[in-house]
């Protein structure tokens, strides 16, 4: 039998401890649903064969992450570059580049990664298609400026996040609120150096659940064994 007198002033700590606890353990799982859904979701988009930018945009956020071909001329003069860092920790850019596109319209696209050495366009002069040319990117949705996002340094035409509108704003143009970023298809010259597609996606909730339902376990031990040495739990 067992005999439990729990005290007042600990009970009161110990039940909405333990329910926030629990409660945090519970959210974690959740997120952890949501999160392998997210995954699950990249995976596909990214295994779906190509489709014309057209259809993509029609799906909306939903076709983040889908392969897009698409055909048009850049426009060299108007590129712009978002800090970067590239294989092997090299320090350097992305090319942003807005295309018109052979069915009307324009979209910005990524072209890749040049180090900083190389991101005078004169540098690598072979680089800049002049003609009419077919490109397949991953399609990516424009992202916001955080909190500590440096402001873009409009005289070298630098930004330091992917806001697609704010970019195609400076450029004088209106495009789609998405960014292709192009495959890895050599360009002339090796530069840009393209299929930088980053898919970084942290899923740590199920060590957060862990985490939070090992301190309520922990926290309910201390509260019974606290009421033990009181002696107002007792095993008879």
């Amino acid at each position: 039998m067992i005999r439990f007198r729990p005290l007042l002033i600990p009970t009161l700590w110990f039940v909405p401890g333990l329910a926030l606890l629990l409660g945090l353990g519970v959210w974690q799982i959740e997120r952890l649903s949501e999160k392998e859904a997210l995954i699950a979701s990249v995976e596909a988009g990214l295994q779906a064969p190509p489709i014309p930018l057209d259809e993509a945009l029609k799906l909306g956020n939903d076709a983040e992450w889908r392969h897009v071909r698409l055909t048009g001329h850049f426009l060299n003069d108007k590129e712009v570059y978002i800090f970067a860092q590239g294989p092997m920790g090299a320090v350097g850019v992305h090319v942003i580049a807005p295309l018109m596109r052979a069915e009307g319209g324009t979209v910005l696209v990524d072209r890749g990664f040049v180090p900083e050495a190389l991101r005078d366009p004169a540098t690598r002069a072979t680089g800049e298609i002049e003609n009419e040319t077919s490109l397949t990117g991953v399609l990516r949705l424009s992202q916001r400026p955080g909190l500590f996002t440096p402001a873009p340094d409009l005289a070298n035409r630098l930004w330091f996040v992917k806001d697609v509108p704010a970019i195609a704003s400076s450029m004088g143009l209106d495009v789609p609120p998405v960014l292709i970023e192009a495959d890895a298809t050599p360009n002339p010259g090796g530069w840009p150096l393209g299929g930088q597609t980053n898919i970084d996606i942290p899923n740590d909730h199920l060590q957060y659940a862990i985490t939070w339902f090992g301190l309520a376990l922990a926290l309910m031990g201390v509260y019974l064994l606290y009421h033990v040495r009181q002696g107002r739990l007792r095993f008879e």
